[in-house]
């Protein structure tokens, strides 16, 4: 099943009152229409559409949602993003440097959440850890550790106050 037929499926507030009930234990066409406040019609025509796209099949002992089809879809969906975001950080980061500043936000901000990790959340940095920090990170490239500095900043990756500097949850 893909996300696009997933959404589809329950677009239609019916459809959507009708997997709900199946969640919260309805089993039959009777028992789905008192739970979801629907007529027995809109049931009926709801669960043969969800039947159809394969969330829901009819058994002898009632009506069962497919809830694996949850999963499989969301992985699915992230599967993409992954690859993207690992293609990204192999393009501008080599040997744990960053090589040279993505010029499309998008991937300056994979690259810059990626650098973030650097950073305990909750700890407080002096300015002088964070630059020797990011020095490391721009050795040998061409990135500055100043505008990566300024970047994860701006980004609201690293907050600042009286010169400290700690990591935004």
């Amino acid at each position: 099943m893909t996300p696009e037929l997933l959404v589809g499926l329950l677009a239609e507030p019916d459809r959507l009152r009708v997997v709900a009930a199946v969640v919260l234990g309805a089993r039959t066409p009777s028992e789905i229409a008192t739970a979801a406040a629907l007529d027995a019609r809109v049931v009926v025509k709801a669960l043969g559409r969800l039947e159809a796209g394969g969330l829901v099949s009819s058994r002898p002992d009632g009506v069962v949602l497919h809830a694996e089809l949850f999963k499989e879809v969301a992985a699915s969906a992230v599967a993409p993003a992954v690859e993207h975001e690992d293609q990204v950080l192999r393009t501008f980061v080599r040997g744990g440097r960053l090589v040279r500043f993505p010029a499309q936000e998008t991937k300056r901000r994979t690259v810059l959440e990626h650098v973030a990790d650097s950073f305990e959340p909750g700890r407080r940095y002096p300015e002088s850890e964070v630059n020797a920090t990011l020095v490391a990170w721009c050795e040998g490239g061409e990135a500055d550790h100043v505008t990566l500095r300024r970047y994860l900043v701006d980004a609201g990756l690293l907050l600042r106050d009286a010169g400290l500097y700690w990591r935004a949850v």
